[in-house]
């Protein structure tokens, strides 16, 4: 397993969100297995995400699938993400 993070600003959260959620079933359809969402204590437009993959193959193709950057420039990302890739120890 695989779990990536990526951390990014939005415009409204509660946009974002909506966005999010409707992407629910194709996220899975590109190889997310689990996700959670977090947003800062200080900042509720400043949002971690955590997606769960089948091997790193399948978290470098989702986060650089053309998709999703359509969803987040649609959901009002508001600059780049930092993304990270992690495996269990």
């Amino acid at each position: 397993m695989i779990r990536m993070f990526a951390r990014h600003p939005v415009k409204d959260f509660s946009t974002w969100k909506r966005a999010y959620d409707d992407f629910d079933e194709e996220r899975r359809e590109l190889g997310v297995m689990g996700q959670s969402v977090f947003q800062s204590a200080e900042d509720s437009n400043d949002i971690t995400v955590w997606h769960d993959f089948e091997s790193a193959q399948a978290a470098h193709a989702f986060a650089e699938s053309s998709r999703l950057r359509e969803i987040m420039a649609t959901a009002g990302v508001a600059g780049p993400p930092t993304i990270w890739f992690t495996k269990p120890v």
